[in-house]
């Protein structure tokens, strides 16, 4: 006896017929969970963002008047009578690297099923972003209270460097901030237990939101700080 297959049902059709045949008949076409596919759409979003401010800098930087500040002086600090260009930044940017990868290692933890490393990894990554946001209100506060740095003016040079540099390092560290609570939660969650069931992977998708944020942190050095 030959069984007859119903081209109407048949998932294996090649090309577009295919395709149609699938979404049709609410087949799942892509094998991610709806709240990683969500993240990803979110982190495309906030890409277009971060890529406008830092195309607007640099149209700002080249066509400013005024000389533009030496950002190697602007940001260095007297250590013990040395005068040390980008040290902080330099250790904000090495903390944030760190931090990538104990978040890396605990989306790892998370899928071996080891809850307890999950945890103090998710902890050690929100403490290491919690110190970097630290490091940016000291920044901040040296900028305004002993150079006189205002989003309006600045006394070194150009205006438009206040205005550019609290935008985009503010809307970056506010997002580091969010990135914070939200490990934060997630990591007390996992140490509940309270993803035991359904399983981990909203520690994936929280250790995309921070790699992101890690990686845009990349750029704003390199253009920023390094320009």
């Amino acid at each position: 006896m030959t069984l007859q297959t119903d081209k109407s049902t048949d998932y294996t059709q090649p090309g577009v017929a295919g395709m149609v045949s699938d979404w049709s008949s609410d087949r799942q076409a892509f094998d991610m969970p709806w709240g990683k596919l969500m993240m990803w759409i979110f982190l495309l979003s906030d890409t277009f963002i971060f890529s406008v401010f830092l195309t607007g800098y640099m149209n700002v930087r080249l066509s400013a008047t005024d000389s533009w500040p030496l950002t190697s002086e602007v940001f260095a600090l007297e250590i013990a009578g040395t005068h040390m260009p980008l040290v902080l930044i330099a250790i904000m940017t090495f903390i944030l690297i760190t931090s990538s990868g104990t978040m890396a290692m605990a989306v790892n933890y998370a899928y071996r099923g080891d809850k307890r490393k999950t945890f103090l990894l998710m902890a050690a990554t929100a403490a290491l972003g919690a110190s970097f946001v630290g490091m940016q209100a000291f920044e901040w506060t040296k900028l305004i209270v002993e150079e006189g740095v205002r989003p309006w003016s600045n006394p070194m040079g150009a205006a438009q460097f206040g205005s550019t540099f609290f935008m985009i390092t503010g809307f970056h560290g506010l997002h580091v901030t969010a990135g914070v609570i939200y490990l934060s939660i997630v990591a007390r969650k996992v140490g509940r237990g309270d993803y035991d069931r359904k399983g981990y992977v909203i520690v994936e998708i929280a250790g995309l939101y921070w790699h992101f944020v890690d990686l845009v942190w990349v750029f704003i050095f390199a253009f920023f700080y390094l320009w």
